[in-house]
This record gives structure tokens, C-alpha cells and sequence, in this order.
């Protein structure tokens, strides 16, 4: 074990020494009419689509890969409604299926007899981590965009240099200076957004605040991804005095839509195989610990066995596994201080994630007290031989669902998304469901274990989403735009935050970014007619009900 997953630890340390002062690092400035921070797969869109624009334009990574989590697991998009998807988003699910109509391609699996990955305007939604990065990769080659990797950005007070409003420059904390006229923002942390003064928000805001219904403390409407049981969750059963199990916290219970701090869930998304020519068996974790299990063992033994749920197919004898159900592989109530933690925080976060999950398959596939069949399905599966081969095959990027928000002049939020109140000036649309994963584990009015925060409730429609919600407010910032850690309530942003509508923001982003350049004026400033006239020639969606594409 220690040996397969050395590159993950070592890609931890390296991240954290790389924190050096920048007064014995490089000293190297370079500059461009628009910088983007952050590779997600909104940074990369944004990137292309300012190249389009034939603006000069520098994409910042903060690690070695290009994607975020398109290139890290998430391959089976979470794409709601198809007509909402435009522009270059629809473009690279295009290209997905491109790949996939050359019979080549299916070189570990077969290609399914019936086509449900597929719709009417040829684009495919799943795929591989490894083709996703390659398809990132050739575009941004072709495209002309220069890509400058591992190069997190310095999170120390001035390393963000703003002046009169603006922001001019930033440092990496390799010391190097990244210069320019706009910056975008593609991080799904906001640091870029944090360093230059930004007003932000993390957690559950009360629902009397933005006038919403899920937003907040959930006890109610969380029944999916519940306890289905009732498990007791004290170390000796039925004996308050004797501690709760692992993972179980002591929180009291609030009032539903009472306003905290805490945030939704992270988990690796795993890419795991079937295929034996391809399967990389799983091995025990360094600081294994089965009873962090313990309550799933209970779970286990009262009849709970619907552990491989979200096993989801992706091509190739592979799959996208997501959480599923009251114990999986959702890291409940382990990462609330993420979003505005120093370096090393984040760094022993994702280490708790990695131990976490790496036992939890250790103990499924091995655990003596798994039941027989559940051990022995566990064991047909393993990692991918063939994916993140530079990483031990475990995905390079732990699924940060939601971290930081922008709080601009304009907050989207339930209201917005179920069209009770207006959304001014549209850039894009959403429409899958409000979603929030758990966000802890706590013992109820009635002693058992049950978890909080998990919400599933479509908007009942696509809904446009909003230029003044990537625009901060006058005041902090006039050549920012941030597409991911947008101005967004927390229960809006759990509908937003799909990979496909990152690639529609980021887009979108790019075209204002290079407008402001043009005309040499604040984001704030732009024209949005023209705008709007842009997007639409570009095929962004902006009203699926008037005929706007």
C-alpha cells in the first residue's frame, strides 16, 4: 500500500514545499491581456475561448493537470437538462463522442449495444478521466494557449497586488508574477477572489435570508442518502455514557433553516475497474483503522447491502463511483475548515480523505465482519491500471463540492432558480437539482444515527444564471470575473456547480474579460447587449423557451 500510493503523499508534500518565501524563488514577471487562475474545466474553456477572441492570455495552474474534476473522475456528468448546454461546453461533449465513435477506442470493454450515453445533437456525457485530459490537452495545444503548471498561487497578505480597484498582478508561490488587464478566477476555492478582497461567504445562510426553502440546517428534507434503519450509534449500544462511534458527532440539534458554517461533503470520485487485465487490486491504507467502519458494520448487520449503487458505467469496463446511501464514500463533517484553511490544512484534509477511503475499500473487499457476498463483489473490482498512472492510479483531485462564495450585488438563489423572482442579464443556464450532499452525522431526538444536510429538489425548469452573479461588487474589484465561486447562495450554488455549467461560465467569462479589454473598462461596465450578441453567435444557451440559440 505504501509503496502504490506514494505519489499521492508525495504530491501532498510537494504542494506544501513549495510554500517557500518568495524573496529565494523566482523573481519572474510575465504578462497578459487576460490571466486566468485555476484549471478547472472552467479555467481551460476560458482560456480557449480568450484565444478565439485573439486576446493574449496566460492559464495558471496550480497543479501539473489540466481539467479539475473532468480529468479527475467525474465522468459521468451531471448534466441535467441537455438543451440548457451550449457553446463550448456542448462542444467538448461533442468531442467525447468523437473519441468514442472510433472502435479503437473500446480496446478494454465492448461497446454497449444500446447508446443511452448519447442524444440527438451528437454529443456523449461519460467518459474516461484519461480521454477527458487528453481532449483538454489537444484543444488547449491547437488553441495556442500557454499553460503554466504547478504553480499554486500565494495565499500570504500582498501577494495579490490591487491598486485603485484593480487588480495588477499576483504571485505564485514559486515568487513568479502574473501580470495582466482582467482576471478570471476558475478555482473552485476562490483564492484568486480571496487575495484581491472579495467579499465571500462559506456555509448555510438562513433561508429568511435570500427568502429560501432548503437553504440552511435540514433535518426534514434529508431522507435521501438516510439511514434506512435505525442504528445505534453509541460505542457500547444503548449506553449514552459509553461515547459515540467514529464519525458520529455530539452537534445539537437547531431549528430547520438555521444559518451555520458548515459545507456539503468532499469525496475522491473513484475511477474503478472490473476488467482484470485492468484492475489494480486495492490494498490496506498506512493508518488503517477499521473501526472508523464501525457504524457502517452496523448498518451491514441489519440488513443494509446496497453499498454499489452509484458503481456508474463509464466506456471501458470502468466506472464513476459516486456516494451512495447513509456510509459511503461522501467524508461527512471532515472538511468544514477546507475553504479558508492555511496550506497545511488542506493538505491534512486530504490526507483524512485519501485514509478514509482507501480503508473503506480495504474493509468492504477484507473485513471479516463484511458479509461474505458484499466481500465478494468488492473484490471483483480494484483501481484503474491505465488512469493516474503518475499517481498511484487515485485520482489527483479530492471533489471540492463547494468551498468559497462570492457575495457581489447579485446573489442567486432558490427563488432565481425556480423563476419566482427575475434573473437579470443572462450568461448561461443551469437545471440540474438544488443538491447538497450530507453535511454531518448526528444522533437524533430518538437516539439513533442520522445525517443532516443531504437535499435532492429540482428547480422544476432550466433557469438562466446571471452576469452580475461572476462580477464582484464595484468596489473590490473591476477586472475580476469569477465563474466557479460565484455570488451564490449555498443551496443555488449546489444546482450551479455542475462541471457543464463551469464550462458555460467560463466562456461566458472570457468574452466579457476580452469586451473589457477592448474597451478598456471595468467588467462592471461592459455592454451587455453586445455581450449577449456575442454569446449567442457562439451558441451559448440563454433561454431554452424563446428561441434565444
Amino acid at each position: 500500500m505504501r509503496a502504490r500510493f506514494k505519489p499521492l503523499l508525495l504530491a501532498v508534500a510537494a504542494f506544501l514545499s513549495s510554500g517557500a518565501s518568495a524573496d529565494t524563488e523566482s523573481t519572474a514577471s510575465r504578462s497578459a491581456d487576460i490571466v486566468i487562475y485555476g484549471c478547472t474545466s472552467a479555467g481551460v474553456i476560458a482560456a480557449i475561448e480568450a484565444r478565439r477572441h485573439d486576446r493574449s492570455v496566460l492559464l495558471v495552474c496550480r497543479d501539473a493537470y489540466v481539467g479539475g474534476m473532468t480529468t479527475n473522475g467525474l465522468g459521468w456528468s451531471d448534466t441535467g437538462n441537455h438543451r440548457a448546454i451550449g457553446g463550448l461546453s456542448l462542444e467538448f461533449y461533442r468531442r467525447v463522442k468523437r473519441h468514442y465513435d472510433d472502435p479503437a477506442a473500446w480496446n478494454l470493454a465492448k461497446r454497449p449495444a444500446t447508446a443511452p450515453n448519447f442524444i440527438d445533437d451528437g454529443a456523449m456525457w461519460q467518459f474516461e478521466p484519461k480521454v477527458a485530459e487528453r481532449i483538454y490537452e489537444d484543444w488547449l495545444r491547437n488553441s495556442g494557449v500557454p499553460v503554466i503548471r504547478s504553480r499554486p498561487i500565494d495565499r500570504r497578505p500582498g501577494a495579490v497586488e490591487v491598486k485603485g480597484g484593480k487588480i495588477v498582478a499576483f504571485r505564485a508561490r514559486s515568487g513568479e508574477r502574473f501580470a495582466g488587464r482582467v482576471f478570471i478566477d476558475a478555482t473552485y476555492e476562490g483564492d484568486l477572489m480571496e487575495g484581491a478582497g472579495v467579499r465571500f461567504a462559506v456555509g448555510r445562510e438562513a433561508n429568511a435570508t435570500y427568502g429560501e426553502t432548503l437553504n440552511g440546517v435540514q433535518m426534514v428534507n434529508s431522507t435521501n442518502h438516510q439511514f434506512m434503519l435505525d442504528i445505534d450509534p453509541y460505542v457500547v449500544p444503548g449506553n449514552p455514557a459509553s461515547g459515540l462511534l467514529p464519525r458520529v458527532t455530539a452537534d445539537r440539534i437547531v431549528p430547520d433553516g438555521s444559518a451555520d458554517n458548515r459545507i456539503q461533503a468532499y469525496t475522491f470520485r473513484m475511477c474503478l475497474t472490473d476488467v482484470p487485465a485492468n484492475r489494480v487490486p486495492f490494498t490496506k491504507p498506512a493508518g488503517y483503522d477499521a473501526r472508523q467502519y464501525a457504524l457502517l458494520q452496523r448498518y451491514m448487520d441489519a440488513g443494509f447491502r446496497n453499498f454499489f449503487q452509484k458503481f456508474d458505467r463509464i466506456p471501458n469496463g470502468k466506472t464513476d463511483t459516486n456516494n451512495f446511501g447513509a456510509f459511503s464514500f461522501d467524508d461527512i463533517g471532515m472538511n468544514y475548515r477546507y475553504p479558508e484553511g492555511s496550506d497545511m490544512e488542506r493538505a491534512a484534509i486530504i490526507r483524512e480523505h485519501v485514509t478514509y477511503q482507501q480503508g473503506l475499500l480495504w474493509f468492504m473487499a477484507n473485513d471479516p465482519g463484511v458479509p461474505a457476498e458484499t466481500r465478494a463483489e468488492m473484490a471483483r473490482w480494484g483501481l484503474c491500471k491505465d488512469e493516474f498512472t503518475g499517481n498511484g492510479n487515485w485520482p489527483r483531485e479530492l471533489y471540492v463540492r463547494e468551498a468559497r462564495r462570492m457575495v457581489s450585488d447579485f446573489v442567486m438563489a432558490e427563488p432565481h432558480l425556480r423563476g419566482a423572482k427575475p434573473t437579470p442579464r443572462p450568461i448561461g443556464m443551469g437545471s440540474y437539482n438544488m443538491d447538497s450532499h450530507n453535511v454531518r452525522r448526528i444522533v437524533d431526538a430518538r437516539g439513533f444515527a442520522r445525517n443532516e444536510g443531504n437535499i435532492e429538489v429540482s428547480p422544476d425548469r432550466a433557469y438562466p444564471i446571471s452576469y452580475d452573479a461572476i462580477v464582484p461588487k464595484r468596489q473590490e474589484a473591476t477586472n475580476l470575473l469569477v465563474p466557479v465561486a460565484l455570488s451564490a447562495s449555498h443551496i443555488a450554488y449546489g444546482s450551479i456547480r455542475m462541471e457543464p455549467v463551469f464550462m458555460i461560465l467560463g466562456q461566458s467569462a472570457a468574452v466579457a474579460a476580452s469586451l473589457a479589454v477592448d474597451g478598456d473598462i471595468r467588467v462592471q461596465d461592459i455592454d451587455y447587449k453586445r455581450l449577449r450578441k456575442i454569446l449567442l453567435l457562439e451558441n451559448q444557451v440563454l433561454d431554452t423557451f424563446h428561441g434565444d440559440k
